[in-house]
């Protein structure tokens, strides 16, 4: 594929809109004090804890190259943009403060998520676990800032655990969804076929080339709620061959011994997502209405021996609703709050447990590595 087509599609389900943001040319390091330790770093970007000199508060710096392997990468960067714009009235997406550009890079300041990575809570050994009733909760709210997204027609297309923040850790605080620069706007006269993601995570259509739909964002919440319940990541393998083929085949490990300390309901909800077809899996706003997403108090219902009813997952069209009393309203510009943007270092496989992978934003890259 040439040079030219391949920009082409990677301008493909970007936003066109005038921002709203000014876009300032000031000497950013003027008006902040970057803090020397990274919060997270990629090929094209990294983030840095930031204080504004005027008022002391934290904020995290995303340093953004407008040039990515010889390629102009503006345009999806102030796509990132005006998705933070767009998502700015939600609490559960990190919120954009303000905009600087340089000659060679554009930096989002975005809201500080003091809390870290919910990858941290994946970890197994951890020496303070967090319970079902803690990771309800999460899921809840990662649930109702992606149903925000989905209602506007924005796929988030890299949701991990590392993309996800918190506000806090002691107590365990609010999700803050954060690093907007695969998401893709889905249009109704075209289809979007694009093979982006992280690893480990990709969703059987993105390996396919099939095309993209809000429910290649549920795969990951199936993901996502099986790392913080088991401690394992259900696909990755031995190299990047054995982790694809487990997603095409959806080799998924639900013995009893993984499940152990994992509810019935939980298991259920996993298993609704985790499913090749795309048309099947239930839609952000339907999980919400799961049996194990509904427990007042948060309380389970059901212990992992019991047997409980398969809960109501209705079709696939999300829609604001009244009748939510966690979820935040949606109504065009849809609830808000950005945190720190996250960007993992590289680093190689160490274990089903243990695994950062780079994100693939380029085609090519993906294409040289994957063996049919």
């Amino acid at each position: 594929m040439s040079r030219r087509k391949l920009e082409n599609k990677s301008l493909s389900g970007l936003l066109a809109t005038s921002l709203h943001t000014q876009i300032k040319t000031d000497n950013f390091h003027n008006f902040y004090m970057l803090e020397s330790k990274e919060l997270g770093r990629g090929k094209c970007a990294v983030v840095r804890k930031c204080i504004a000199k005027s008022t002391g508060q934290e904020y995290a710096a995303k340093f953004l190259k407008k040039r990515r392997r010889g390629q102009d990468c503006k345009a999806e960067i102030l796509h990132e943009i005006a998705v933070l714009e767009l998502m700015k009235s939600n609490p559960r997406i990190v919120n954009l403060h303000e905009v600087y550009e340089t000659a060679n890079e554009i930096i989002l300041v975005l809201e500080y998520a003091a809390g870290g990575e919910i990858f941290d809570l994946c970890v197994p050994d951890l020496d303070d676990r967090i319970g079902e009733r803690d990771i309800v909760r999460l899921i809840r709210q990662i649930l109702e800032g992606l149903r925000c997204l989905h209602e506007n027609n924005i796929v988030h297309l890299d949701l991990k655990p590392q993309n996800i923040l918190l506000s806090s850790v002691n107590p365990l605080g609010d999700v803050k969804i954060v690093d907007f620069g695969m998401s893709r706007k889905l249009e109704n006269s075209s289809e979007l076929r694009q093979i982006m993601g992280t690893t480990e995570y990709l969703a059987p259509e993105i390996l396919n080339y099939d095309p993209i739909t809000t429910a290649t964002d549920m795969w990951n919440i199936g993901v996502i709620s099986y790392m913080l319940l088991t401690q394992e990541s259900p696909f990755v393998g031995a190299d990047n061959q054995e982790t694809y083929l487990n997603i095409s085949q959806v080799n998924v490990d639900y013995s009893e011994e993984t499940f152990s300390s994992v509810s019935q309901p939980a298991k259920d909800f996993i298993q609704k997502l985790l499913i090749k077809n795309p048309e099947q899996r239930p839609t952000a706003e339907a999980c919400l209405s799961h049996l194990w997403l509904q427990q007042g108090e948060f309380t389970l219902l059901c212990s992992p021996e019991e047997t409980c009813c398969s809960s109501l997952m209705p079709g696939h069209t999300t829609k604001c609703s009244e009748e939510r009393n966690v979820k935040s309203s949606c109504n065009g510009t849809c609830s808000n709050k950005e945190d720190k943007e996250n960007i993992p270092e590289d680093s190689s496989m160490v274990s089903k447990r243990f695994r950062f992978d780079d994100s693939l934003q380029y085609p090519q890259d993906f294409m040289t590595d994957f063996i049919c």
